[in-house]
């Protein structure tokens, strides 16, 4: 197959597969913090975050695959997973929200500089993806800051609430939730 890209294109989507899949796991680190603080909607959120950035590491894996790339996925970086605070938490996953913005917006770049105009188009979804993702996240981290300052880690609670309208209740333990418990 003929590659219908530039390599320097494909070399730097690789990349950001890593980038995808370590925030991944960035997100399973935080949602599993969230739940041993006893904060399920907290902690669904995260993990429902883990998942997004997983699909979003595949979408670039069948892109890379339909131009005719080979895919090479890097090591996963490794993120903590103590954090001192639930505003801490929420802080790391902007930063990383932000950064993941900055290195898409490298390659959208790339295509331009390149006149690839099929993954400058492919690209455009990503790019409103991280507007959404910066923006929730930043929403998140004030709703955490003024929950903490009125009722200190109590006030987590008024999040938790927050995020059960928002979400529909999904943090709620259902039988069969748990990795250990089948559910028979």
């Amino acid at each position: 197959m003929h590659l219908l890209t530039h390599p320097e294109i494909v070399d730097a989507i690789n990349a950001q597969i890593g980038r995808e899949f370590s925030a991944s796991h960035n997100y399973v680190a935080i949602g599993a913090y969230f739940g041993s603080e006893n904060l399920p909607e907290l902690s669904a959120h995260f993990y429902a975050q883990a998942e997004e950035e997983k699909d979003h590491a595949m979408k670039f894996v069948h892109y890379i695959i339909d131009v005719g790339g080979r895919v090479t996925i890097p090591a996963i970086a490794s993120y903590s997973d103590n954090f001192a605070s639930a505003e801490a938490a929420v802080q790391v996953s902007l930063d990383a929200e932000l950064m993941v913005t900055a290195e898409i917006n490298k390659i959208v770049d790339m295509s331009i500089r390149h006149n690839d105009h099929t993954t400058h188009n492919f690209l455009r979804w990503f790019v409103s993806e991280q507007l959404e993702e910066v923006s929730s996240m930043e929403e998140l981290l004030r709703m955490v800051q003024r929950a903490s300052e009125a009722a200190g880690e109590s006030g987590l609670l008024r999040v938790e609430e927050y995020l059960a309208r928002k979400n529909g209740g999904k943090g709620k333990k259902k039988k069969g939730s748990h990795s250990w418990d089948s559910g028979d």
